[in-house]
């Protein structure tokens, strides 16, 4: 089998053919059955995918019909919104892996919707899965929305993409660094996760051009506006959950 471990996103080694949307987006959709999660090496279920050069370049009204295409393709994997835990992964102390916890600060709490950012572990000493499995455990939330950083296999897809799924997400597993999956098995909710790819490998970039990646499988590289990147695409991600 190949290597899929380190690319996060669906639409790298399995192709659709994206439908536009308002001009801001393409939209694609592809299910993994149980063939196909063992094969790549990925988790069974929906995995949808907007493409766009929204996030990249400011434009109020380019923002907002993205959310709106966001929102309605989100809305359309969560069964029940009664009570939404939005939670933000990543390390909020490292711009590309503080998507997440940029994101909750966005999102509207309120009866409906709460929000916890766990941090990482080498940050508080506890597993961000413990902190999580307490707060659905307490709360009880009708489905957990996880927002994360991404990684990506190309350069080009470095924030140009947003993915969203419904099989969960493992925290951490596109910077080799696993931890336990956040899932509809393992908190007992329906888990959708959320992400942006803003990091790739730098022996990704040396291969494309095509040098020797020997001693580099290690470094991730981001791009050098990545503070605004970040605050773009929490910026879509929250109006989009703020729109349920």
């Amino acid at each position: 089998m190949d290597n899929f471990s380190y690319i996060d996103l669906a639409s790298e080694f399995i192709k659709a053919k994206g439908k536009p949307f308002e001009g801001v987006c393409k939209v694609s959709e592809i299910v993994l059955d149980a063939t196909l999660a063992e094969k790549y090496g990925k988790a069974e279920g929906k995995y949808v995918t907007l493409e766009t050069d929204v996030l990249t370049e400011y434009d109020e009204k380019d923002h907002f019909r993205l959310a709106t295409a966001l929102s309605h393709r989100l809305s359309a994997l969560i069964a029940d919104k009664r009570k939404i835990l939005v939670v933000g992964l990543g390390n909020g102390n490292m711009t590309a892996d503080s998507l997440g916890a940029e994101t909750c600060k966005l999102i509207e709490v309120g009866e409906n919707v709460k929000t916890v950012c766990p941090d990482v572990e080498c940050n508080t000493g506890v597993d961000s899965f413990d902190v999580i499995s307490g707060v659905v455990s307490r709360i009880n939330p009708t489905a957990v929305v996880a927002i994360d950083s991404l990684s990506a296999a190309s350069t080009v897809r470095l924030c140009r993409v947003i993915q969203m799924c419904d099989a969960g997400i493992t925290p951490g597993s596109g910077v080799s660094n696993h931890r336990r999956k956040l899932s509809f098995y393992s908190l007992g909710v329906p888990v959708v996760s959320i992400g942006v790819p803003l990091v790739v490998y730098a022996s990704t970039i040396i291969r494309d051009a095509g040098g020797d990646d020997d001693g580099y499988e290690s470094m991730i590289v981001t791009p050098k506006d990545i503070d605004y990147l970040v605050r773009s695409s929490a910026s879509v991600i929250a109006r989009a959950i703020n729109a349920l």
